[in-house]
């Protein structure tokens, strides 16, 4: 029997299942997934359709909620809700420095995680559906790399989907990594611009941080992480988000105290930076994030770190060496990431053998979302740092049927930030009551 306990207006159901690791050998090792069911407490006895919410990421398990917050208390108005812990992530049979030892050595491990891509994500959704909806296709909404995983859905599963919402998180249909973060660096670059548009002063504050990292490297963390100017840059991933501006504004403000030696790094600072920085809570992301940009019969190689060679302005000491900015990073994996986090250090020959694998099979059938029958809605953010518009609207337009909502008014954390108003929009253009 599932357990079942209530939190304000809502009643939760735990529940697990069992799955193939590989689904084309159905026979063969199963690994346990985990998922949460929301119902309004109100409806909890009623025969309502299912939404399935797929998280961003990849590696991060589904949201933890306190009762009707954010997007939830829309959905509950009509549907019974899965938050599902994608495979490795949360408690779905979690993948870290500490389990992954159990597969064997590192080898073993890259072929283990070749496993956890959205391909198998969805055949997990599809395993799990007819067990709680008997058979009924349900609603899936996918955030970010939900949205991604909901595109591989459309492209192999589409009689399993009664309707589709995607928000930040239409994925290319043919870019390599490498066209990915060509894009991004640009991007990323002027989201950096608009940040010191609005705080200049943070510009000298920046400048003083990474002069200081340079000559006291090694700096670290509470925790372990070593914190050099590589790591302070990709602090700009909170550049992404609808507060990240203001975020990165105040940990920049108060980060130096005096002491006795001298000008240090604030202890809060340090504590911050070790939040933000740490892959500790959803190591997938780091092992796994450039595979979602795979193509069959190329490696990904370390696809970000290569191609920010192509844009020297992101050269912290050359810009030190002039008058020029120190520009953040965000949204892109590095080499040297599991070099400096005590979560990643295990498994960085693990992630090589990633970067180096080519035998991918392909995660989009274009000729099947060309002939969509299901009713798809997304979100698209003008000048959404993780995830491109130009691709995202290239790919809107080869699924068929597919509406947009194009907006500047949220970042990629639109369905957090925008909540209810988000997820009505994307209800009613799968209606066609816009």
């Amino acid at each position: 029997m599932s357990p079942t306990y209530r939190q304000p207006g809502v009643v939760l159901t735990d529940h697990r299942f069992t799955v193939p690791l590989d689904h084309d050998d159905p026979e063969g090792e199963r690994i346990e997934l985990y998922a949460r069911e929301a119902v309004a407490g109100d409806k909890a006895g009623e025969n309502l359709p299912w939404l399935l919410y797929l998280q961003g990421g990849p590696g991060f398990g589904a949201n933890r909620f306190s009762g009707k917050q954010a997007w939830l208390g829309r959905a509950l108005e009509e549907y019974r809700v899965l938050l599902l812990d994608q495979r490795g992530t949360g408690a779905s049979t979690p993948a870290n420095r500490q389990t992954l030892p159990l597969r064997g050595g590192p080898a073993a491990q890259a072929d283990y995680l070749a496993h956890f891509r959205a391909d198998a994500i969805v055949r997990d959704c599809e395993a799990i559906r007819p067990r709680l909806t008997g058979g009924a296709p349900w609603t899936v909404l996918g955030q970010s790399f939900g949205g991604f995983c909901t595109v591989r859905y459309l492209s192999t599963a589409p009689e399993g989907l009664s309707a589709a919402l995607i928000t930040g998180g239409l994925p290319s249909l043919s870019a390599h990594a490498d066209d990915v973060y060509r894009a991004a660096y640009p991007r990323i670059e002027r989201k950096v611009a608009a940040h010191y548009d609005r705080y200049p002063q943070d510009v000298e504050r920046a400048r003083r941080i990474a002069e200081h990292l340079l000559a006291h490297e090694p700096v670290v963390l509470p925790g372990g992480y070593r914190l050099t100017v590589e790591a302070f840059q990709s602090l700009g991933i909170l550049l992404g988000g609808s507060e990240g501006s203001h975020r990165l504004h105040y940990l920049l403000e108060d980060a130096f105290v005096t002491t006795p030696e001298g000008p240090a790094l604030s202890d809060a600072f340090l504590e911050e930076a070790q939040a933000q920085l740490s892959y500790a809570g959803h190591p997938l992301y780091a092992l796994m994030h450039e595979l979602i940009y795979t193509r069959q019969g190329r490696p990904t190689a370390w696809s970000a770190e290569r191609v920010r060679a192509e844009f020297p302005q992101f050269d912290a000491a050359k810009a030190l060496a002039g008058d020029g900015p120190v520009l953040f990073t965000g949204e892109s994996v590095h080499p040297w990431m599991f070099e400096s986090d005590p979560a990643l250090r295990p498994l960085r020959e693990t992630a090589d053998l990633l970067a180096a694998r080519a035998d991918w099979a392909p995660l989009y059938d274009s000729d099947r979302l060309a002939a969509n029958e299901v009713p798809v809605a997304a979100a698209v953010y003008h000048e959404d740092m993780y995830v491109d518009t130009a691709h995202a609207l290239e790919t809107a337009r080869a699924i068929r049927g597919l509406r947009t909502w194009v907006t500047d008014e949220f970042e990629h954390d639109g369905l957090r930030a925008g909540g209810p108003r988000v997820l009505d929009r994307l209800l009613a253009l799968v209606r066609d009551e816009v």
